[in-house]
């Protein structure tokens, strides 16, 4: 293999592949990654057995052929190349070892063959539907946050994508939850969706999907089956295995009958939760909303520093109500939120409570309260 290309191009790749190779590996050639050159363009390929990624981006290839190269030690390498150069990648000398020249630098990197590289993009998807870069982007940003990270309960350490009746038709939803909040998100279901199996797609992979998915305005391209998930666009090919387990029944926890309603402007109360939890200790982080009227008290205190209150106008309907929150879950829901208002819609002191963003029904977040 023998290659030219622009430094810019070549750690743009290298950018979307490294972030997939683990620090440490057992298996040696995990800390690899594959450059296949042919055809006006190099194929970087990377994988750490449960999650797989290519990039291909066009080259001057004048030896086609494929190897592999250590991938964070390639990135650093390329990182640290000035700006506007060239890169050669030359592997033709068959001794295991690549060497890549730019200007008068010269670095010569071990290889492994590229016969031991596994691989994990093939087998059959048997269902395909295209998804808007800005919807996907949309479903991943308003349910991640909620994604569990408790190890033992690993059906929970994903978001659950799956097509769903919404109040005005089919719609593929993604579901997120932790057991003590829960955020969900839907867009229209797109065509060839609606005989897609629930699948749970993981941590790592929403994370680095999420990241790929900030640079491109175009369509994705999904295919999966009950065993893996694909996503395609921009030359990136994104292919991850399937948590193996079973969501829990989400509909369950979302309360059908809270009576109580409190609209408020999001800022004024995320400035406001953000301030009174300053006091409280770090590891409980509980603040209490007390609504009376068009009154929202938030309050908070710590046994060792004090307490803080503060005071908001809202547009309250029901009777007298006290409930806590943890502070840090509050405020990421109202992160999530673009719009100037949200509405509560309570029960009581011990029930969830749904928070919406008003003017976007898409989007649902349910919070478990705390004692206070």
């Amino acid at each position: 293999m023998k290659l030219i290309i622009e430094r810019a191009a070549l750690l743009k790749s290298l950018g979307h592949v490294q972030n997939v190779v683990e620090r440490r590996n057992t298996i040696p050639i995990l800390s690899n990654v594959k450059l296949d050159a042919k055809d006006g363009r190099v194929h970087l390929n990377a994988t750490d057995m449960d999650l797989d990624i290519v990039d291909a981006t066009a080259a001057k290839v004048s030896e086609p052929g494929v190897t592999t190269a250590p991938a964070h030690m390639l990135y650093e390498i390329v990182k640290k190349l000035p700006d506007g150069a060239d890169v050669e990648l030359d592997a033709t000398s068959g001794d295991g070892q690549m060497v890549l020249r730019s200007g008068r630098s010269r670095f010569t990197l071990s290889c492994l063959p590229a016969a031991e590289f596994p691989v994990m993009s093939g087998g059959d998807l048997p269902v395909n539907f295209t998804l808007a870069a800005t919807q996907l982007k949309d479903l991943i940003d308003k349910t991640r946050f909620a994604i569990s990270t408790e190890e033992t309960r690993y059906y929970l350490n994903g978001i659950y994508l799956h097509a769903a009746d919404g109040a005005s038709g089919p719609v593929l939803r993604a579901v997120a939850t932790d057991g003590h909040r829960l955020a969900s998100a839907e867009t229209d279901l797109p065509d060839g969706a609606g005989s897609m199996p629930g699948v749970i797609v993981p941590r790592k992979t929403v994370a680095e999907l999420h990241k790929l998915i900030e640079e491109t305005e175009g369509e994705i391209q999904v295919s999966l089956s009950e065993a893996k998930i694909q996503f395609s666009f921009d030359g990136v090919v994104l292919t991850s295995k399937l948590i193996d387990g079973t969501f829990p029944d989400y509909e369950r926890v979302i309360p059908q009958s809270n009576d109580k309603t409190l609209k408020v402007g999001c800022k004024a109360l995320a400035d406001a939760v953000d301030r009174v939890s300053a006091i409280s200790t770090e590891k409980s982080r509980a603040v209490k909303l007390t609504m009376d009227g068009n009154s929202l008290v938030l309050s908070a205190s710590s046994p060792d520093s004090g307490s803080a209150t503060d005071e908001l106008e809202t547009e309250y309907s029901g009777d007298r109500l006290e409930i806590g929150f943890n502070a840090a879950y509050l405020l990421e829901v109202m992160r999530q939120v673009k719009g100037d208002a949200i509405t509560l819609s309570l029960s009581d002191a011990a029930a969830p409570t749904i928070i919406r963003e008003d003017g976007d029904d898409n989007a649902l977040y349910v919070l478990m309260p705390m004692r206070v």
